[in-house]
């Protein structure tokens, strides 16, 4: 089946991509059906073969070319999942690729992408950000006359990626709300495209991180923006410019866009981990995060969100916990400068705080000439409701402060 604008062949891909993926099941999710009073399916492409979706629209771009084309080798420029997705096809298919990669990357994104490709394919390190090392990479295609495969923006990539949809389609044919997550629009723009295909009653909702909302701007400017910085937490889908083809077709098929607080998307990858046992990267998780901002209108609808990938390195977990407790109210940084007396600290910890706060960080700044300086403080409440009462207390005991969560540049600093 194809549509007329861009011939993405959605029963062809899928094809092509029978024997190399999963067909990753759809899953009803009992805890969040009984939340949301609906019916909450998860589409479960973190247990696909690399661990997310990005396999797909590697392999039947690949797989698209001239075989000659194909025979001089293939290019990527990634620090994530589409390295891992375009390694393994490059081991599948048996040819030569060369995977960018930005010096910054974690080891642990390094040895996976090698795992997959093998002896198929060759890394380079090279440049601080994701931008020059997409640079390099394409500059590296051209001097040598190979194929360069993008992460997003190509038909190929779409259609590849669209065949998600199909296999839910398969297993779930009567679906009210669709959410997808979107990062430069490849994902969205093919499921997207076979949903308002087969099942035009489905609404489709893309969720994208609120510190990097490319998606939202383009639809604002009537064309792909590049933002000028992005908060780059959500690492699958912070993206600064959505592709051309991705924003031509999502401006289509898409109903609507939110944007997720980074911390907000924290507290739901902690939610699948300790109620479903799943392990959600940050993208991963931001279609399920949505679920809040449509709680009335999913009610007693059926519900599909697509988790797209659960490569989460473990030594993020205590940031997706700070951030967590920050967004849900429940972390608190103060820098305080105590009264220089007997008793002051003491009287901050028997008066200021409540009977269930912790102190869960306490270090004393250093000024320049190395006389102490103030107190960088952190609390845990175990109620947001605290909070109120923990600053009454510090302005009832006269307590010199400064809130930190409040003050991003000192924060950043400090904490």
């Amino acid at each position: 089946m194809k549509t007329t604008r861009y011939s993405i062949d959605f029963t062809a891909a899928a094809e092509r991509l029978r024997d190399v993926v999963v067909k990753t099941p759809l899953t009803y999710n009992y805890s969040l059906s009984r939340k949301y009073d609906c019916h909450v399916y998860l589409k479960r492409e973190d247990l696909q073969i690399v661990r997310s979706y990005k396999l797909r629209g590697a392999y039947n771009m690949m797989s698209s070319l001239d075989p000659e084309k194909l025979s001089k080798g293939v290019v990527c420029a990634s620090a994530g999942n589409h390295a891992q997705g375009f390694a393994y096809s490059c081991k599948k298919l048996g040819i030569r690729g060369v995977v960018f990669m930005p010096v910054i990357t974690p080891n642990q994104k390094i040895t996976q992408t090698k795992m997959f490709g093998g002896d198929a394919i060759q890394v380079i390190l090279t440049g601080d950000t994701f931008d020059d090392c997409a640079i390099a990479a394409k500059a590296y295609t051209a001097a040598n006359d190979m194929s360069f495969i993008p992460p997003f923006d190509d038909v190929k990539i779409i259609e590849g990626q669209s065949t998600v949809a199909l296999e839910i389609l398969e297993d779930q044919s009567d679906i009210d709300y669709l959410f997808v997550p979107i990062g430069g629009g490849g994902l969205s723009a093919g499921v997207g495209s076979v949903f308002k295909t087969l099942s035009p009653r489905t609404k489709i909702v893309g969720a994208e991180p609120e510190g990097a909302p490319s998606m939202m701007a383009a639809l604002k400017a009537g064309a792909p923006v590049e933002l000028e910085a992005i908060e780059r937490f959500v690492d699958g889908a912070a993206v600064k410019r959505v592709g051309d083809i991705t924003f031509d077709i999502c401006k289509d098929v898409l109903d609507d866009v939110c944007l997720i607080p980074e911390g907000k998307v924290c507290s739901f990858i902690l939610k699948l981990y300790n109620e479903d046992a799943i392990v959600a990267e940050p993208a991963g998780a931001l279609s399920v995060a949505a679920l809040d901002d449509y709680a009335s209108q999913i009610k007693g609808k059926v519900v599909v969100c697509v988790v797209s990938g659960s490569n989460n390195d473990i030594d993020r977990m205590q940031e997706i916990k700070e951030r967590s407790l920050q967004y849900e109210g429940l972390k608190h940084y103060f820098l305080i400068r105590f009264a220089q007396r007997p008793g002051a600290l003491k009287q901050f910890v028997n008066d200021v705080l409540g009977p269930n706060d912790d102190i869960t960080r306490f270090e004393y700044m250093q000024k320049h000439n190395k006389e102490t300086g103030p107190a960088l403080v952190g609390i845990e409440l175990k109620s947001k409701k605290d909070y109120q009462s923990l600053v009454d207390n510090l302005i009832a005991y006269q307590i010199n402060y400064t809130e930190l969560n409040k003050n991003d540049n000192l924060f950043g600093y400090l904490v």
